[in-house]
């Protein structure tokens, strides 16, 4: 994928290394040439050459040992955004042969493959040779794949997606799901051991209340009472259903805040364009209230994990909200509700003050406890030396892709 972006799955990948790295592990992580700087508040990110690895991650703390293997940037996509592409099939080439051109020179002790895309390439590199791979299933492709073709071509694409997601499972030395959904539907078919490690996050202070005040101001927001989306504009994020909830709850602006720049929002949702990640930082802790629209089970949004970092109150799914619990750490709908429910859910928690407060506070505290990335990056690297053990002597390191 390509990498840094500030998009869920590298924002992901990113604090997962460097969780990885803070427990003792030698990282390297092999990505696509092309990538956005600094994607998330603290991040001091290197593209790094192509001859060779550099280090990676800054945070305040000393920098971990995070090494970065980049593809040839002219092979890597254009536009980097989510989703198939064609010219993603040239960047999956240049990445596999890459990472075998490494895995030559240097022996690894296990590959944590994230998004079906690298678990393809890496269980291709096992069959030559290559380590044992961790499937990281950030979604279930059987769900989500119908979200970027054609309304005529959707049930071919859960077709298709089904079947890769049943195909990794069944190739993949092991696997680590993301939400309970993916860890249901992909244990009937993996052949190795499957474990549900939800995403962790590194909290960090809050921006100053001046800086919160001039994000909101910058697009005439009233801080404390709008609510916000984040994230891409894609159709399995479901901005239609919002948009229709907001122009059923007029008194309530209802702001989707992305860093794509070809595409709007459907009307009446407002857009704010991502200039930088502090400011979109600074934007999140000023609304009223975080949405998440999306109804398809297998991944977890990590826009969730922003939200309960801000302690702002969450409208969300359950049935993508795992770990939640409505009325306590979140206001959560089933995935069959409406415009309408959306509407009274909007109204709910941005127009009664003291449930606004009680919801931040859970959604804080249930980050604290249940999205700690020591402990997380404790079970990933348990589960990485089970499956190296089992594959041969130890070598020590560990790849992500």
């Amino acid at each position: 994928m390509p990498f840094p972006l500030p998009q869920g799955s590298q924002v992901f990948l990113g604090g997962q290394a460097q969780a990885l790295a803070a427990a003792g592990a030698e990282v390297t992580l092999f990505c696509y040439g092309r990538g956005a700087a600094a994607p998330w508040p603290g991040a001091d990110a290197t593209h790094g050459e192509r001859s060779g690895p550099r280090r990676l991650f800054g945070t305040g703390r000393p920098k971990l040992a995070v090494m970065l293997r980049r593809t040839p940037r002219l092979l890597s996509p254009v536009p980097l955004r989510s989703g198939p592409s064609p010219g993603k099939l040239l960047a999956d080439a240049a990445l596999l042969a890459t990472w075998l051109h490494a895995g030559l020179r240097r022996s690894f002790q296990v590959v944590l493959a994230h998004h079906a895309e690298a678990a393809w390439i890496a269980t291709l590199a096992r069959r030559m040779g290559g380590p044992p791979v961790v499937y990281v299933a950030h979604t279930l492709l059987g769900v989500e794949l119908s979200g970027f073709a054609p309304s005529v071509l959707s049930r071919a694409c859960d077709r298709l997606g089904t079947a890769s997601d049943r195909a990794l499972a069944r190739r993949a030395d092991a696997l680590i799901a993301l939400s309970r959904a993916a860890a249901s539907e992909l244990a009937p078919f993996a052949r190795g051991p499957l474990e549900w490690i939800p995403p962790g996050w590194d909290p960090a202070p809050a921006p100053d209340a001046a800086e919160v005040r001039a994000a909101c101001a910058r697009h005439a927001l009233p801080p404390g009472r709008f609510a916000l989306y984040s994230g891409n504009l894609d159709a399995y994020q479901e901005l239609p259903l919002l948009a229709a909830a907001a122009a059923l709850a007029p008194e309530i602006p209802v702001v989707v805040a992305t860093h794509e720049s070809r595409r709007t929002p459907p009307a009446p949702l407002r857009v704010a364009r991502l200039a930088d990640a502090a400011a979109a930082r600074a934007r999140l802790f000023g609304a009223g209230a975080a949405v998440v629209p999306r109804r398809r089970p297998g991944g977890f949004p990590i826009k969730l994990l922003n939200a309960m970092e801000a302690a702002r109150p969450i409208v969300a799914h359950a049935e993508v909200a795992e770990g939640l619990v409505h009325d306590q750490s979140a206001w959560l709908l089933p995935s069959g509700a409406g415009p309408l429910d959306w509407a009274a859910a909007l109204r709910t928690v941005l127009q009664e003050p003291a449930r606004s407060t009680h919801l931040g506070v859970g959604a804080r505290r249930a980050l604290e406890t249940r999205h700690a990335w020591p402990a997380l990056a404790a079970r990933t690297l348990a589960l990485c030396a089970r499956v190296a053990r089992s594959d041969g002597p130890p070598g020590g390191r560990a790849e992500g892709a």
